[in-house]
């Protein structure tokens, strides 16, 4: 039996992660950004432990869920799941960070930093990413593509400097969810198998999986010069860095 947390669980692919982990024994911990999707999520997932409030465009309400998650810690795993695609570019969080950079990209990575790291943690990617910049350049206005990148990055990257632990990164395909679509062509059911793979754990840490199996990547995800650049930028952005006893 493992203790899970998932990010972004009140619909699509995250409650139905969740709830695929809850039957088969598992303790599930479900997220939403505010009271109502929080609500919402011990909706979809009834047999979850626990549903917790953050809303992840917020630095100072990220760094507030990596104190909650510590304090009722420790994890198996923890799931980067959630996302935002479809928002206008003017969007802004608490702060003044754009919503999509704050939800997806930074929002990881702090957790990343500020979590006694599980026993296994998975990034959240996208086939898009294929196309996201690798240049690195006005990352805080990257597109969904771009964010999904920075999410294989840094995968990758925690990979490398937590080699005790499980790192993957984690390509769910296009599914039919409120994000993907109704024309998503995807098996949902074989991403949902990939999520439960990857939170019991024992694959090799530092890969890119869809459908269960390995699966390429842009090269520039693998580039340990492109996600030390990426590292460095979060850290100048959210003034969190990754503990020094956790580096190789």
């Amino acid at each position: 039996m493992a203790r899970v947390f998932i990010t972004g669980s009140s619909d699509g692919l995250g409650a139905r992660a969740a709830n695929a982990l809850i039957s088969r024994g598992h303790k599930v911990t479900v997220h939403g950004r505010n009271a109502q999707r929080a609500s919402d999520a011990q909706k979809a997932c009834p047999g979850a432990e626990d549903a917790i409030i953050a809303d992840l465009s917020s630095t100072e309400a990220t760094k507030s869920l990596a104190k909650e998650l510590n304090d009722k810690g420790p994890w198996d795993a923890i799931i980067h799941n959630a996302g935002v695609m479809h928002i206008p570019s003017s969007s802004k969080g608490p702060e003044g960070l754009p919503t999509l950079f704050a939800t997806n990209t930074l929002a990881p990575y702090m957790l990343a930093c500020l979590v006694k790291p599980p026993k296994r943690l998975v990034f959240l990617s996208s086939q898009l990413h294929q196309g996201g910049d690798s240049s690195l350049r006005n990352i805080q206005s990257c597109g969904y593509g771009d964010s999904k990148l920075h999410n294989t990055m840094m995968a990758f990257a925690f990979a490398r400097k937590l080699p005790n632990i499980e790192v993957s990164s984690l390509d769910p395909g296009w599914v039919q969810t409120k994000m993907g679509g109704a024309g998503a062509s995807d098996d949902i059911n074989a991403a949902v198998d990939t999520y439960v793979m990857l939170a019991e754990g024992g694959v090799q840490s530092g890969k890119h999986w869809y459908h269960c199996k390995e699966r390429s990547y842009q090269k520039d995800a693998g580039s340990e010069e492109k996600q030390e650049k990426l590292l460095k930028e979060l850290e100048g952005i959210s003034g969190v860095s990754l503990p020094k006893e956790s580096a190789i």
